[in-house]
């Protein structure tokens, strides 16, 4: 099979003449003609620390292609800052351009008849939305990621982004004055690199690692590091290798893989929103994973890494211990891999690890099988009258198992966030923030503003919260979300009242209002939807084709 498989439709034919014409401006010769092409997508822009830096980075990347006799050719797609547009109105984007990266990367792959592709990321809805890209393709190609940022500094603390929201949660409570605020601001995150700790960036791009997708050390090298630039430089061998072997992400997403990929996650402790992108992952690969694989997955792998938000560490520690290589090799000498599965390095997975060194002595931040933080994983899949098609926890067991109290209800993030300003939310009450579902929301917006809010008030222990929206991977306490069905479609979250008795049970995973049946089924019959929230544009071609969360909020699933 040629190598240029799908570019000769365009660089062979000789009745595509003004196909060559313009590949002719672009500065190629017949000779190039006869090489492979390949896409190069990035999803650098310069308003977010997360990409900035990444164009830069494809620059390096298309060079060391080409050095490999193919053709590098970099395009662009879009990217939503979690951390900027978190508790604004531009959160409710945020999922959405996670599908809107995997169309485009595939849009332009399709049409202008790539070989390959490398795709450069670096923000949360980066990397599942280039993977989808890529497994829909199936074309060869690997995931550099663009990095962890390094850490802040003020008065000695170790500060990141969730650093700064939880700082505003001080202040509102009176713990600190507005000139501390402003310097905790100022300091939290000093320059290119996705945030620190085991946030959803660092989790996915920990996890597209275990999978195969990307090379050793992509997802621990942090960004501004020359490991980063060596890694970049020798893209163009991993692609070679790629290309002539032909390849594909279906060779390399597997089933197995995929249980590698999260149980991973459950050792790192891991944002809840791997739940969200891993279930669209696998559709995009044609892999049947359901939300009840995570809770089997969990039940067997314990919670191991001291990473914040829960714990101490940031991701740039977990690189001097060994990076995720090193906690990769832990877990295959412990049986806790599938080593037979192919990577893009055209090796499996336990070969790339032979070649790795172990983690290092006397470290702290991956415990020992026997001292585990959690002996279990921390992702809690839970059912009940409160969520009958299921929702997702996120229990580190600092937080508890068991949580119950009378419901605190608002409608939506930002009454939530005036409720905790005004002190209205008290000790013991579950917080209960809705209508912030994929539909309701819409876009299942982040619930990290108030989640950091109440910890910074000093309540993160004292109270619990659950919502049909989703949280950061910053977030942590004693958090419920993705629960299913959402309030916008006559969930029961949206019968619930103030003063109802919710009760929360992570360990026999049970998420219940304390009401009857019939009286569920009295205040239903009373309830009103609420009108949509846009009446034009992507956020209306979201809602009428956005699955919900137990699916994964995809858009692309066919109508029976």
């Amino acid at each position: 099979m040629p190598y240029n498989k799908y570019s000769r439709i365009v660089t062979q034919d000789p009745t595509q003449p003004a196909a060559q014409a313009m590949l002719h401006a672009i500065g190629l010769n017949e000779e190039d003609f006869k090489k492979p092409f390949i896409g190069i997508a990035s999803t650098g822009y310069e308003g977010n620390p997360c990409n900035m830096h990444l164009n830069q980075l494809s620059l390096n990347i298309k060079k060391s292609i080409n050095a490999k006799g193919l053709i590098g050719l970099i395009f662009n797609t879009i990217g939503i800052s979690d951390g900027i547009s978190m508790g604004t109105p531009g959160m409710r984007f945020s999922l959405p351009s996670r599908d809107i990266i995997a169309d485009s990367i595939e849009s332009v792959v399709q049409g202008m008849s790539y070989d390959g592709i490398v795709t450069v990321v670096g923000c949360d809805k980066n990397l599942p939305g280039a993977l989808m890209a890529m497994l829909r393709l199936n074309r060869p190609g690997v995931l550099v990621y663009g990095g962890t940022i390094d850490s802040g500094n003020h008065n000695g603390k170790e500060l990141d982004v969730v650093s700064a929201f939880e700082a505003w949660g001080e202040k509102v409570s009176g713990k600190i004055d507005e000139n501390e605020y402003k310097c905790v601001i100022r300091k939290s995150c000093p320059g290119a690199g996705a945030c620190g700790g085991m946030y959803t960036a660092n989790t996915m791009a920990s996890a597209i690692e275990a999978l195969g997708m990307s090379v050793p050390f992509s997802s621990s090298n942090p960004a501004k590091s020359s490991d980063k630039i060596d890694e970049c430089n020798l893209i163009g061998d991993t692609v070679d290798t790629l290309i002539k072997k032909n390849i594909l992400p279906s060779q390399i997403v597997t089933k197995k893989s995929l249980e590698n990929a999260l149980r991973l996650i459950s050792v790192l402790g891991g944002s809840t929103n791997a739940v969200l992108h891993f279930l669209a992952i696998a559709k995009a690969a044609n892999i049947d994973l359901k939300l009840n694989d995570f809770q089997s997955i969990s039940d067997k792998t314990p919670f191991l890494a001291d990473l914040k938000p829960s714990g101490k560490y940031l991701m740039k520690d977990l690189h001097k211990v060994g990076g995720i290589p090193a906690v990769l090799k832990f877990m295959l000498e412990n049986n806790m891999l599938h080593g037979e599965c192919l990577t893009v390095t055209g090796k499996t997975l336990a070969e790339n690890l032979s070649k790795t060194s172990s983690l290092t002595k006397d470290q702290n931040l991956i415990r020992p099988l026997d001292k585990p933080i959690k002996s279990t994983g921390h992702i809690r899949i839970l059912y009940g009258n409160l969520a009958p098609q299921g929702a997702v926890a996120k229990i580190t067991g600092k937080e508890g198992f068991y949580f119950k109290g009378p419901a605190r209800v608002f409608d939506g993030e930002y009454a939530a966030n005036d409720g905790i300003k005004k002190g209205i939310v008290k000790k013991g009450d579950v917080v209960v923030i809705r209508y912030e579902g994929p539909k309701g929301g819409p876009g299942m917006p982040e619930m990290l503003k108030p989640t950091a809010a109440l910890m910074g008030a000093g309540l993160g222990k004292d109270v619990a919260l659950i919502t049909d929206g989703r949280f950061s991977g910053g977030t942590h306490g004693f958090v419920v979300g993705h629960v299913v069905p959402e309030a916008q479609e006559g969930g029961p979250i949206a019968l619930i009242k103030d003063g109802d008795i919710i009760s929360i049970d992570a360990e026999n995973n049970l998420i219940d209002v304390n009401l009857s049946k019939n009286k569920l089924e009295s205040r239903n019959k009373k309830w009103v939807k609420p009108p949509n929230k846009f009446s034009m544009g992507i956020m209306v071609k979201y809602v009428n084709n956005v699955s919900n969360a137990s699916e994964g909020c995809v858009t692309d699933k066919i109508n029976e």
